[in-house]
C-alpha cells in the first residue's frame, strides 16, 4: 500500500448503513501485508441471490474459475476476500489452496460448498498458502457483523492508498431498498467485465437471472469504461448479492428483468457502480489527475468507445496531462491509431470548453495559455468529434506520472 493518499481521494466518506442478511468479518492473516487487515468474509443469510462478472484473461485466476462455476447455482451464503496474494498462474497448488478455502468457508457458514465465493488479490504466480488463514474463517463467520463495510474496503486493499465504499437507495414497489458496495483497484486496471475487485449486495429480493442481467448491464457505461494503464486483470471480479430481506418490508418479489418497478433500482446501481469505478480511476497509481474522455460523431457507439480507449490508454496522452502540456497532437496520433474510421479534415478536439482542433487542423481562435492555464485542473475533460456519424461514448482514465514506475518497478519487492 502507498504511503501518501491521493490527492484525488474523497474528500469525505457517506455513512455506510446495514444491509439485512449481510454480515462481515475482517482478520489479519499476515498473507504479505504486516499490520492491517488482509482478510474479510462476508456471510449471507439463507435466500440470498448472486449475480457476477469476471475477466476475460485467457488466464484467469483460480478462484475466478471457482466463481464461475457456481454462479450457475444463483445462491450465495459466504464470500472470502483476501489480499497481498492473487492465487493467479499457480497451477495445480492455486485449485488445491482454492479447495481448501471453498471446504473451510463452508464449514463456516453451515452452508453447501456450492454457495461459496472466493476472490484473491495482490501478486500473481506464488502459491497462496490457504493454511495460513482457513483456520481463522469459522470465528470470522460466527463474529461477523453487519456494519463494517469501511473495514471491509480497507481489508481488500493492495496498492490502493484509499478505501473505496458507496452507498445508495432506491425505491422498489412502495419500499426503500438500499445498495451498499465496495471495491479495491489502483493499478493493472482496463476492465474487461469488471474492475479487479467489487462487491455489492442489496437487501432488494430479486431473483439471481433478474440480477444477473441488471449487472451485466450496468458494466457497460462503469467498471468497462475506466482504465489506468490499459492492463486487464487475471483477477476482475464484480459480484453482486441480493439478500431479499427487504420482501419482510414489503418490497415485491423481482423474478422478470423487464419488471418496470425496477427502473429506480437500475439507476440507483449504475450511479454507485459509477462512483466505485471513478474512485478506481482516482487512486490510479501516481494519479493527480482524473481525466474524462468524450467522443462523438462516431460511426457507431462501439467505434466510438474504440477511440475512446485509444486517448484514454495512450501513455503519451497521459504523460502529457501529467505534464499540463495541451499537446493535442498526441489526441491526433491516438484517434488515427484506433483502427476505427475517422477523417483527418473532420477531426475536432477540446479540452474542456475550449477547442483546439478544427476541422483537421489547429484552431484559429486557439490560444496555448488558455489551454495550458486548463490542464493545471485536477479533473481534466477531453472531447473529440469525429463527424462522421451519430456514434458517442465516454470512458475516464487518469495522468501517467513518474510513481507509477517507482510503484510498479518494485511492487514484489
Amino acid at each position: 500500500m502507498s504511503a501518501s493518499i491521493s490527492p484525488l481521494a474523497p474528500k469525505s466518506y457517506p455513512e455506510m448503513p446495514e444491509i439485512a442478511g449481510a454480515r462481515i468479518g475482517v482478520a489479519e492473516a499476515g498473507i504479505k501485508y504486516k499490520g492491517r487487515k488482509d482478510l474479510l468474509v462476508m456471510v449471507f443469510d439463507e435466500g440470498t441471490a448472486v449475480a457476477g462478472v469476471f475477466t476475460r484473461s485467457r488466464c484467469p485466476s483460480a478462484p475466478v474459475e471457482f466463481c464461475r462455476r457456481n454462479l450457475s447455482g444463483g445462491k450465495a451464503r459466504i464470500l472470502v476476500v483476501n489480499s497481498g496474494n492473487a492465487n493467479a498462474f499457480t497451477g495445480r497448488k492455486g485449485r488445491e489452496a482454492t479447495s481448501l478455502t471453498a471446504e473451510a468457508a463452508a464449514r463456516a457458514a453451515g452452508a453447501e460448498p456450492d454457495t461459496v465465493f472466493l476472490a484473491s488479490t495482490g501478486v500473481i504466480g506464488e502459491p497462496l498458502e490457504a493454511g495460513r488463514f482457513t483456520h481463522l474463517l469459522g470465528e470470522l463467520a460466527a463474529g461477523a457483523e453487519a456494519g463494517r463495510w469501511e473495514e471491509a474496503a480497507r481489508a481488500i486493499m493492495t496498492t490502493d492508498t484509499y478505501p473505496k465504499f458507496v452507498t445508495a437507495s432506491a425505491r422498489l414497489g412502495d419500499c426503500t431498498v438500499t445498495i451498499n458496495g465496495i471495491a479495491k483497484g489502483a493499478g493493472m486496471i482496463a476492465p474487461d467485465m469488471a474492475t479487479m475487485l467489487s462487491f455489492v449486495a442489496t437487501d432488494a429480493p430479486i431473483a439471481a437471472p433478474v440480477l444477473q442481467d441488471i449487472l451485466a448491464k450496468a458494466t457497460a457505461k462503469t467498471f468497462n469504461a475506466v482504465t489506468v494503464d490499459s492492463d486487464t486483470s487475471t483477477s476482475d471480479t464484480l459480484m453482486l448479492f441480493a439478500t431479499g430481506k427487504a420482501a419482510e418490508r414489503g418490497a415485491p418479489w423481482i423474478t422478470d428483468a423487464k419488471d418496470s418497478r425496477l427502473s429506480p433500482f437500475k439507476r440507483a446501481l449504475g450511479k454507485l457502480l459509477k462512483t466505485l469505478a471513478l474512485q478506481v480511476v482516482r487512486d490510479g497509481e501516481g494519479a493527480r489527475k482524473q481525466v474524462e474522455i468524450t467522443v462523438t460523431g462516431a460511426k457507431s457507439a462501439r467505434s466510438a468507445k474504440r477511440v475512446a480507449l485509444s486517448i484514454a490508454n495512450s501513455p503519451l496522452v497521459k504523460t502529457a496531462v501529467a505534464g499540463e502540456d495541451a499537446n493535442w497532437g498526441r489526441i491526433v496520433m491516438a484517434v488515427g491509431k484506433a483502427g476505427e474510421p475517422a477523417d483527418r479534415d473532420l477531426l475536432s478536439i477540446w479540452f474542456g470548453d475550449i477547442r483546439v482542433a478544427f476541422e483537421g487542423e489547429r484552431d484559429p481562435g486557439y490560444s496555448e495559455e488558455q489551454a495550458s492555464d486548463y490542464m493545471r485542473r485536477d479533473e481534466i475533460s477531453i472531447r473529440v468529434d469525429l463527424g462522421l456519424g451519430r456514434g458517442s461514448a465516454t470512458v475516464w482514465t487518469c495522468d501517467l506520472t513518474k510513481e507509477y514506475v517507482a510503484i510498479n518497478g518494485d511492487y514484489r519487492s
